[in-house]
């Protein structure tokens, strides 16, 4: 049994949850998104409360039932109150700002890295913290870890991108010693 896949899914009144085939659609005040519901699922829809059920029993069954139901109560989380990931930038000379849709980032390489923002995502940057945000959880963590990815933080001065909050440990450098002959 999956005790993820047992938890049921409050649907609030102020969005749209329409069940179609193998897909639930989610429109909210942010946006809308679908889920995609395998097979080996059923599911209903009562009192306002969403709940999956596997077809068979069986360890793939219990997998994909927990997983599914995080994913939808992921997007009924989305189009309410949106996810967002920040960034901090670390480093003299290190710098990013928005132009456009496009995030333009300043890591002391010879040239500026851009990322473009995919549909459905919005960057801010305030001082040295990049937000990214948007409706799909997976989408917001996956463009925050290639943003992470284009400089990570070092471990002797700490300079790059980091998670806010993200703690790096720090190694000792190279030690001044005396000629000890």
């Amino acid at each position: 049994m999956s005790h993820i896949g047992k938890r049921k899914i409050n649907i609030p009144d102020n969005i749209d949850f329409k069940i179609e085939a193998n897909a639930v659609k989610v429109k909210g005040p942010k946006g809308e998104i679908s889920v995609m519901i395998p097979l080996a699922l059923e599911f209903k829809l009562e009192a306002g409360e969403f709940s999956l059920f596997p077809k068979s029993g069986g360890k793939k069954a219990d997998a994909i039932w927990g997983l599914t139901n995080a994913l939808v109560s992921n997007a009924v989380k989305g189009v309410v109150d949106g996810f967002s990931r920040q960034l901090e930038i670390k480093g003299v000379g290190y710098r990013a700002n928005v132009q456009g849709n496009k995030l333009v980032l300043l890591l002391g390489f010879s040239h500026p890295m851009e990322i473009t923002a995919p549909q459905g995502i919005a960057f801010v940057v305030e001082k040295n913290i990049i937000t990214i945000s948007g409706i799909d959880k997976q989408l917001v963590g996956e463009i925050a870890a290639k943003i992470r990815d284009m400089k990570k933080p070092e471990p002797y001065k700490g300079k790059g991108i980091r998670y806010v909050g993200e703690y790096v440990r720090q190694k000792a450098g190279k030690k001044a010693t005396g000629s000890g002959f």
